[in-house]
């Protein structure tokens, strides 16, 4: 039977394909092929398509694409420091709305808000339409942390409120909290949490009000700046007196009851690998080689749902808290410590409860069997990335006491070349991306920044998480059960055709398939093709861009940077609350069957798990992003006047992103690039001078100065040292300006073309909102960058599990696909680790 949203994105595939087309029932069913099982799924899904203002009737009630004309629209704002935003909509491909500064009805970044187009795009235009904000149905920020300075005694006297909170984030740095005496005397410079009670209108357009709850510190002590982003983002550091509790009274061992029910499996040798400070171990591996040949692989999960049981404070807890947050000096579990690093951590040599999952899997990498159990197992011994690595290569004395486990470790090795070799056939998208690890001394300053590698023993383990977490999700699919799944949509067409297109200017030719479809098989194709190549970085990054973003949800959507038909997190339960549930059903299905009351429940509860593990997610990503930029800031700091090599990491239409070799991301803004007069070709993702045709692209080489570090606002500045080894553009440049056009004032909705920080690439400082490409919400001299590093940075070593391509589509990927994005902010995106 097909699923409400695998007949959503039916519907919406068939009026892309045929836009101005009205349809009457009865035709879809024919063009869609319904059978008449599904009437009833057809009608939910044309309802909230309609509901979501994706599709109406029109005045002879047939269905049309779109939103009807008197309808309004709901979409998330977001706002530029300049005055003016953009509105996307959920579920929909086309271009966001433009609002200008006098329309914006004083919404601010992130809130929900509904539109009435004003001028509706033009058929191949790919700006979107012009748009007002005519109302605010649900805030982003109810509370903020923000900077405080006391007012002088007369003004408060007079205004009855004792001073002022100012955020450290730039798209809201420039409104003024005013705030009341409610018991808290903070100091000036100390960072306040405060809720907020009234927003900007039209009397105050620049101000709220708001209560003081929490004062975190001056901003210059240790670990001030760290956790004002972890307030800001709502994550909350200290957990409930009634959770500590419950989680003290849980015992430390397996007892005899904890035994009932499972298969003892202690004698089996398995064994965890894990980094060198890791202090929490919810995975174990075991193999053995069969006698036919194959592979019988133990993947040993925590389990972690054994002991955080439903309605009580300690499951309450995790779900709101959705994962852990890991940040440069500290981690912020999802579970007390006392589980997570205790009676459900692996450790070696003592009893843990488990969820296991063993497979057969044959010389082609395939599961021929497999078999989905509670258990009890004991773990042989605590390994190391480095040590198994090291082993690997031939130094088996760096195994220890566990040299006798090298024989095993070894045929895990030829096990996941296999396995990689299968995925990379079938069409798995394979990238890699360097990952930096911030080394900080005690006060939370940091030191150093190192990069992370990736040895064998990492990729070892990635691989069978992989196949657990796809063996487990195809064992509930084919059980007809609902389940909770990681999906990651095909691409949009609209940005698949975009990426076609700017492949064949290197004449790298992708052929879609039948009726136009593009599989993962043939984007990987282009990626080994441009492999070693001048144009790879542009063409990876290109079609990252392309990608969407991985999500949780209750349809099996499959996993299209895997190649996977279905996917589940299933192997990480301890850091994430998804994984959690999916034990949680495992168990109930396994005790109480398979019925449809069971079934019903589940089908029940899984969309409101999925929107919140999601968003939940999201907002830990958030935080880690910021910490990361913040403490890279700092790190940068004491070397303004240097200068650097590095490598052009972005490049956008008010300037571009560099990388140093260390990670450190920083901004060289168009106009300081005073040469030549610089202009964003966007087919060739390339900044162009129009006299000398000196050209700048993704990847290439470059040498800069370090201007200005801004650590409060997370920014880092650099200007371009000229070298004769820049090269010229390599396409025709005849229709460039060889001088600056002369400024305009801005005069309505799409601005002038003020070249230093007007409203240029996508309304963030330009002449075309075209420029900047639709996620790249840039703008002004810093171009909001906190906000926005190409849709996002990478993720942290510490979620476990799954793959690198999951991560990597969250750091790029765009934001489009599904509900649980409604609301959401599509510029601040998920990153995962390993699981």
């Amino acid at each position: 039977m097909t699923t409400v949203g695998h007949m959503r994105n039916e519907l919406l595939a068939l009026f892309k394909r045929n836009p101005n087309v009205s349809y009457a029932t009865s035709t879809i069913v024919k063009a869609l092929k319904v059978e008449d099982g599904d009437n009833r799924v057809l009608a939910e899904a044309l309802a909230q398509l309609i509901k979501d203002n994706l599709l109406h009737k029109d005045d002879a009630g047939l269905f049309a694409a779109g939103a009807g004309a008197s309808d309004l629209v709901t979409g998330t704002f977001r706002g530029n420091d300049k005055g003016f935003g953009f509105v996307a909509i959920p579920d929909s491909t086309d271009p966001d709305f433009f609002i200008a500064p006098p329309n914006t009805h004083n919404a601010l970044d992130g809130d929900t808000v509904e539109i009435h187009v004003l001028h509706a795009a033009k058929p191949g235009d790919t700006r979107g339409g012009d748009a007002e904000v005519v109302n605010i149905t649900d805030h982003k920020y109810t509370q903020l942390v923000g900077e405080y300075a006391p007012l002088p005694d007369g003004e408060a006297i007079r205004t009855g409120y004792m001073g002022t909170v100012t955020s450290h984030e730039k798209k809201i740095s420039k409104y003024t909290i005013y705030v009341k005496d409610m018991g808290l005397m903070p100091q000036m410079g100390d960072m306040v949490l405060t809720e907020l009670t009234s927003y900007p209108d039209r009397n105050h357009p620049d101000s709220m009000e708001g209560v003081l709850k929490q004062d975190l510190g001056n901003k210059n002590d240790p670990g001030v700046d760290v956790m004002s982003i972890v307030y800001q983002n709502k994550i909350k550091s200290e957990f409930p007196t009634e959770v500590l509790e419950q989680a003290n009274n849980i015992p430390d061992h397996v007892t005899e009851a904890d035994r009932v029910g499972r298969r003892d499996i202690t004698d089996e040798v398995v064994v965890t690998i894990d980094g060198d400070d890791s202090k929490d171990f919810d995975d174990a591996v075991g193999l053995t080689k069969l006698p036919n040949g194959h592979w019988r692989l133990g993947v040993h999960i925590a389990d972690v749902s054994y002991y955080v049981v439903p309605g009580t404070p300690l499951d309450d807890e995790a779900y709101e808290r959705g994962t852990s947050t890991y940040l440069t000096d500290r981690v912020i579990p999802m579970l007390p410590f006392r589980l997570s690093n205790g009676i459900c951590s692996l450790n070696p040599d003592v009893d843990r409860l488990a969820m296991s999952c063993e497979m057969e899997i044959d010389d082609r990498g395939h599961v021929l069997n497999h078999e989905i159990f509670q258990s009890i197992i004991r773990s042989h011994g605590r390994l190391t990335y480095n040590n198994v690595n090291k082993a690997l290569d031939g130094d088996a004395d760096a195994l220890g006491e566990h040299k006798d486990l090298l024989p095993m470790l070894q045929e895990m090795a030829k096990l996941h070349e296999v396995m990689y070799q299968m995925r990379h056939a079938r069409g798995a998208i394979d990238f890699e991306e360097n990952e930096a690890k911030i080394i900080v001394d005690a006060d939370g300053h940091p030191t150093d920044i190192v990069l992370r590698e990736r040895g064998l023993s990492e990729k070892m383990i990635e691989s069978m998480m992989l196949a657990a977490n796809e063996t487990v999700a195809k064992h509930y699919y084919d059980d007809h059960v609902p389940f909770l799944y990681r999906v990651h949509e095909t691409p949009d067409d609209d940005r698949i055709k975009e990426f076609i297109d700017f492949c064949a200017t290197f004449g790298i030719h992708v052929q879609p398939g039948k009726n136009g479809a593009i599989t993962p098989a043939m984007l990987q194709q282009v990626v080994t093709d441009v492999t070693g190549k001048p144009e790879e970085a542009m063409v990876n990054v290109k079609l990252l861009r392309s990608l969407k973003q991985a999500r949780y949800s209750p349809d099996p959507l499959g996993h299209f940077g895997l190649a996977a038909p279905y996917y589940s997190h299933f192997t990480s339960p301890i850091r994430r609350y998804p994984d959690l549930v999916a034990h949680r059903m495992i168990r109930e299905y396994d005790q109480k069957g398979e019925t449809e009351m069971v079934k019903d429940k589940w089908r029940e509860a899984l969309p409101d798990i999925a929107v919140a593990t999601s968003t939940a997610e999201r907002r830990s990503i958030d935080a880690e992003r910021a910490v990361d930029d913040l403490k890279k800031a700092e790190f940068m700091q004491d070397k303004i006047g240097e200068d650097f090599d590095a490598v052009v990491s972005s490049v956008l239409s008010f300037g571009m992103f560099i990388e140093l070799p260390n990670t450190v991301e920083g901004l060289v803004h168009i106009s300081t690039m005073d040469d030549d007069y610089y202009q964003f070709v966007e087919k060739q993702m390339a900044l162009v001078g129009g006299r000398t045709h000196k050209m700048y692209r993704i990847g290439q080489s470059v040498r800069v100065h370090l201007e200005n570090v801004d650590v409060e606002q997370r920014n880092i500045d650099f200007k371009l040292i000229d070298t004769e080894e820049t090269p010229t553009a390599d396409f025709d440049t005849s229709d460039l300006k060889t001088e600056a056009p002369v400024k305009k004032s801005f005069g309505g909705p799409r601005g002038g073309g003020n070249r230093n920080g007007g409203f240029r690439g996508n309304g963030n400082g330009g002449n075309d909102r075209r420029n900047g490409g639709r996620n790249d919400n840039r703008g002004g001299q810093n171009g909001n960058r906190a906000g926005n590093r190409d849709n996002n940075r990478g993720g942290r070593s510490g979620n476990r599990g799954g793959s690198s391509l999951d991560q990597l589509a969250n750091k790029w990927g765009n934001q489009r696909g599904g509900n649980n994005n409604r609301g959401g902010n599509r510029n601040n995106q998920m990153r995962n680790k390993r699981k």
